[in-house]
């Protein structure tokens, strides 16, 4: 069936439900929160619990009408077409571990997959308000967990570990902050915050970084926005900083090259230059009060000659290995550490390369999809940014919200794949939050063409 078969107006009959609309942006608040998680049957996080309990209300809700939109309908192949190779590349397993592995892997899949069908599908249906309060609850949760790892960076220096005060006794697990190593017989911290990992925190706050920049650029003067987005962008840059990650600041530079592009005349604005001047002198006080010590570490994570570095780099020499006796479909879904532990005797390295676990895992055919799968992503949120446009020549005012939007989106997404280089964060929940917003975009506000708003600025449409 084509998508424009099921593709419907663009009415506004679907109002959701009150569960429905709390469990999604629950969802979206609490999805990097790995830390929160119970050994119930195998690790099942917060999202988790949440993710199921939304599809159930979004179930009872289109009980009656499964008709689906373009986007929708789109979501939906590719999630048929991501389940063949994963089903193809079952047959290579061979081992009760590889089949355990594929098992996870695969309900994973189906939680993760079938939330952004489903939060796609909602999204769409609804007002561009509901939008805004579905990317405002993501955002918040994203300052919340750097936030706390704020104050797990704090805690630590004063000798505690708050992850045992504040998440032990909910979730009956330990965890604590990222020990980097030690200068003098000083402990150096890296904040992992609510995730797993202080790359994964650093990387998770590229997207709100990238996406809140152009929004905030683009805000008039005196909007009541303005002044809460530059704290908040300078608090979650000094967090990012604070994670020590190279990966993160990969990113968050591909996504900054991009945005310095259709921004460029904000490069020298008081908007822009005020924030980072904020930063960078609290960054240069505490550089300087301990310059002995941040000198060692940070000459430490410019070494590119290191183990960690090293390692980084020697899982890309798996790929032409695997691909040689398993080309098309790769070893199987969630694999990877199975055919590391047989390859080296190692029981704890992951394929810390989101590229790397593709290639291995599903083979070129996974990676076509998957390439397939990006290149949608890319294109609706052209149609995002040329909807501004088009809004814009209209004198809509909400064009100076949208195409801001677009190029956030944008930006935030090649930053990420960037990042995942040398880690895979875009298996993790919060990337499909992310994709749902980014697929979404372009059916919530199409309904706005040809419904002409005095626009609220004359400068520009970037």
């Amino acid at each position: 069936m084509s998508a424009a078969a099921v593709a419907l107006p663009r009415a506004r009959a679907f109002a959701g439900s009150r569960a429905a609309d709390a469990l999604l942006l629950a969802t979206a608040f609490c999805v990097t929160f790995e830390k929160v998680h119970w050994q119930v049957a195998g690790a099942v996080g917060l999202a988790d619990v949440l993710t199921i309990l939304f599809l159930a209300a979004y179930a009872s809700q289109r009980a009656r009408d499964w008709r689906v939109d373009a986007a929708t309908a789109s979501v939906l192949g590719f999630f048929a077409a991501f389940l063949v190779v994963y089903l193809v590349g079952y047959f290579n397993l061979e081992t009760h571990d590889a089949f355990a592995q594929f098992g996870k892997g695969m309900i994973k899949f189906a939680l993760h997959f079938g939330f952004l069908l489903a939060a796609v599908d909602y999204l769409t249906r609804r007002s561009p308000a509901f939008y805004w309060r579905a990317l405002g609850f993501f955002v918040a949760g994203m300052a919340a967990n750097a936030g706390y790892g704020i104050l797990q960076l704090l805690a630590a220096r004063a000798g505690h570990n708050l992850d045992q005060t504040v998440l032990a006794p909910l979730t009956g697990g330990a965890s604590s902050i990222n020990i980097y190593g030690a200068v003098n017989g000083t402990s150096v911290y890296r904040p992992n915050a609510l995730t797993g990992d202080p790359n994964h925190l650093a990387i998770m706050l590229d997207v709100p970084l990238l996406l809140l920049a152009p929004l905030y650029l683009r805000l008039e003067r005196g909007h009541r926005l303005r002044v809460p987005l530059a704290l908040l962008l300078g608090f979650l840059l000094l967090v990012e900083l604070a994670t020590l990650s190279r990966s993160g600041l990969l990113g968050l530079a591909v996504g900054v090259l991009i945005l310095a592009v259709p921004y460029r005349r904000y490069l020298l604005s008081q908007a822009l230059l005020a924030p980072l001047a904020g930063v960078g002198v609290f960054v240069a006080y505490v550089l300087w009060s301990r310059r002995e010590f941040f000198t060692t570490v940070l000459r430490s994570r410019v070494d590119t000659g290191g183990k960690s570095t090293s390692a980084h780099f020697a899982v890309y020499d798996f790929v032409p290995q695997v691909l040689h006796s398993h080309p098309l479909f790769g070893l199987g879904l969630n694999n990877f550490s199975v055919y590391y532990e047989f390859a080296t005797g190692k029981t704890n390295w992951g394929p810390h390369s989101f590229y790397v676990a593709l290639l291995v895992e599903t083979g070129i055919a996974g990676t076509i999809v998957f390439a397939l799968f990006l290149r949608f992503l890319f294109g609706r949120l052209r149609e995002t940014r040329a909807l501004g446009r088009t809004l814009a020549a209209e004198g809509d005012s909400l064009a100076a919200r949208v195409r801001p939007l677009g190029w956030g989106l944008t930006a935030a997404l090649a930053g990420t794949m960037a990042a995942n280089l040398f880690y895979l964060t875009m298996q993790f929940y919060y990337f499909y939050v992310f994709a749902a917003l980014c697929l979404a975009a372009p059916s919530v506000f199409s309904a706005r063409i040809g419904r002409k708003t005095p626009a609220m600025t004359s400068g520009g449409v970037t």
